[in-house]
């Protein structure tokens, strides 16, 4: 009953993560919808192009310009929507291009293009347009804003920095409240990030690749959030890097997200402590490390006695109770390298590496259980006085068994060898169990 309760209440709480991701997913596709609208809004033309070369997005200003269809013009190579601006690896904004629309008429083009590897963005613009009204501005911004976008440029030589307003936020401040400048993004940047982010950004003028980071800022009010820069270098006409420009992305919630599907996955709702999955993972690699180092591991199997009469006398809250207690003790009891994971109901399993070969076995057994016990034995409860105790089974790698699945085995037997034995007891794998498992 109590394993069926902590199923059903690890279900509710897969259900709740779950229903709460969906609707935040919700939002994103709402936001990304209003940035469409708002970009097909705008009078400048705007190309989405994939890392195949292939228009993935654009609004109605580009299809006008190119003097194409929708339904021509998205899917199409860009090379056969713009030549020219499929040859050019990179455009400051308010450079000319000539070309033919498909009506055959020429068209001269302001054009910028972000973006080198994967995807890039380009803005088209006939070069006799007057400049953008306030009103597309205003469109351009809130755009920005609702798809937690923001666009940037740095001047290598002098430093300045741009940032758009939706930048500001990002990084903590209120808008005009800071100057922009590389020291101030160098400083806002997380101290175990910096060396990174800085590599990046000098790979990016010395070799021209493009520009793609994810890292974390520090907020003038202490927290922590992560942000998604990507960017290419600007070349003057000798060819030396004057500029870098790109956008960027909060990806904080997304991160949020990850760590918690992650922590569900990987670790039990109420101990937290590492799973089934989680553990035969890292018995796996113990094992790997002890067959290159020859060196013992040590497979302890632990069920809790006498938990089906506390859950019975005091409920399944105070059985809770008892099991974060234990995973508490074990880990206060265990060096930084031991493992230790919850497998299921009041069992428990600790893996413990690096032993020696030269130790007697039994020895090493004896201080291996007694340690475990004692650590189990003190009382726990608001008043001290609550005691559980304990079978523990315990297998050795290589001597009782050479595989990851009848090291397991072994250890299995031998708790249950030592749960009839009487209470607080513990077992060691033996010959017998060895050949048990391997049959």
């Amino acid at each position: 009953m109590p394993l069926i309760i902590l199923a059903l209440a690890a279900a509710l709480l897969l259900v709740f993560l779950l229903t709460r991701l969906l609707r935040r997913e919700r939002q994103a596709r709402q936001r990304l919808e209003l940035y469409d609208q708002l970009i097909d809004k705008l009078s400048d033309g705007v190309l989405l192009i994939g890392s195949d070369g292939h228009i993935r997005q654009h609004n109605q200003a580009a299809a006008h310009l190119l003097g194409k269809a929708g339904s021509e013009l998205l899917g199409s190579p860009l090379a056969d929507a713009v030549p020219q601006l499929a040859q050019t690896e990179a455009l400051t904004a308010g450079q000319r291009l000539q070309i033919i629309s498909a009506t055959g008429k020429r068209l001269a083009l302001e054009v910028c293009r972000l973006g080198e590897a994967g995807e890039s963005l380009a803005l088209l613009q006939p070069a006799s347009e007057p400049e953008r009204s306030q009103e597309d501005i205003e469109r351009f911004k809130r755009s920005q804003y609702f798809a937690r976008i923001g666009t940037w440029d740095w001047d290598v030589d002098t430093n300045r920095l741009y940032w758009s307003e939706a930048i500001y936020a990002m990084f903590g401040h209120a808008v005009g409240a800071v100057t922009p400048s590389y020291e101030l993004f160098c400083a806002s940047v997380h101290p175990d990030d910096r060396e990174r982010v800085r590599a990046g950004e000098l790979r990016c003028i010395e070799t021209g690749e493009n520009h793609d980071e994810e890292y974390r800022v520090v907020w003038p009010d202490g927290s922590v959030h992560w942000l998604r820069e990507t960017g290419n270098v600007l070349k003057n006409a000798q060819g030396a890097a004057v500029k870098m420009m790109g956008v960027v992305r909060d990806i904080t919630e997304e991160k949020a997200w990850a760590s918690q599907m992650h922590q569900l996955a990987h670790h039990d709702a109420l101990t937290g402590l590492p799973n089934r999955l989680v553990f035969e993972d890292r018995l796996s690699n113990a094992l790997e490390r002890a067959r290159r180092n020859a060196t013992r591991v040590a497979l302890v199997f632990i069920d809790l006695n006498g938990f089906k009469a506390i859950n019975d006398a005091h409920g399944h809250a105070a059985g809770d109770q008892v099991l974060v207690a234990t995973a508490q003790k074990l880990k206060g009891a265990l060096r930084e390298s031991d493992s230790v994971a919850r497998i299921g109901g009041d069992e428990f399993v600790v893996i413990l590496e690096g032993l020696a070969l030269d130790c007697a076995l039994e020895e090493e057994a004896r201080q291996i259980g007694g340690k475990i016990l004692d650590a189990l034995a003190t009382p726990f409860g608001s008043d001290n006085l609550q005691r559980i105790g304990a079978s523990l089974g315990i297998a050795v790698f290589p001597d009782h068994a050479p595989s990851m699945d009848r090291l397991i085995h072994v250890a299995d037997l031998a708790m249950y060898e030592a749960k009839r034995s009487g209470e607080n007891q513990y077992r060691l794998g033996n010959d017998g169990q060895q050949r048990a498992s391997a049959e």
